[in-house]
């Protein structure tokens, strides 16, 4: 079931596979993450150095979901520490938040060979791990980064560029905000960095909202 529109919220993009409330198949956050550190369903486990689960409090009202672990973050274990997980974090930072505030994951755990995309079998071996962080901490706002996320979260063809900085309801009165991966921002400049930091004014509103 689509969610119910929330009033001044863009309508959202349909998606045909609703995610899990309860996270069935996990008992604990624990667990899951257990199971995910063990993953051996597809074939990124022959070439990754470790899982990159996800970093941050497991309570967090806000959760960014970015596309999978590079080079650094496949070294060290952790998603977002090399330049791109720098700007991440001044970004966080911008709207008066620290990384320990937030939750961040990625759509595939381990790192795709030579930094490639993520193929579809392997987003969809690793999309009940995503799932089931989505529920067992249960964001008000989920933040995806750049276009794997995005596509994936909205159920949606559409690039990044049309959606980023809009608002979609998302599941159990969240709302979904996509905004460019910090790995863009990078590679294009001023003019991105400055549609990001706008966007993340409006993550910050979106949060104050939900807090009332």
């Amino acid at each position: 079931m689509i969610p119910r529109r929330r009033p001044g919220l863009i309508p959202p993009v349909p998606w045909s596979v609703s995610l899990s409330l309860d996270a069935p198949g996990f008992t604990s956050f624990d667990a899951l993450r257990d199971a995910a550190l063990g993953c051996t369903a597809c074939g990124l486990a022959e070439t990754r150095t470790q899982v990159v689960f996800g970093v941050g409090d497991p309570h967090a009202d806000l959760l960014f979901v970015g596309e999978g672990p590079g080079e650094q973050e496949d070294l060290q274990g952790e998603p977002f520490v090399g330049r791109a997980g720098q700007l991440l974090t001044r970004l966080i930072e911008g709207i008066g938040l620290t990384r320990d505030d937030v939750y961040i994951a990625n759509v595939v755990k381990c790192r795709p060979p030579g930094n490639r995309d993520p193929q579809p079998v392997e987003i969809a071996t690793c999309r009940p791990y995503l799932d089931a962080q989505l529920g067992f901490i249960s964001p008000t706002v989920v933040v995806t980064l750049g276009n794997f996320a995005t596509k994936l979260l909205l159920e949606t063809k559409e690039g990044i560029t049309k959606l980023r900085g809009r608002e979609f309801p998302f599941r159990d009165g969240a709302v979904l905000i996509p905004a460019l991966h910090p790995s863009a921002v990078l590679r294009n400049g001023g003019g991105a960095l400055a549609q990001t930091r706008a966007d993340f004014v409006g993550v910050k509103r979106a949060l104050q909202r939900a807090r009332g």
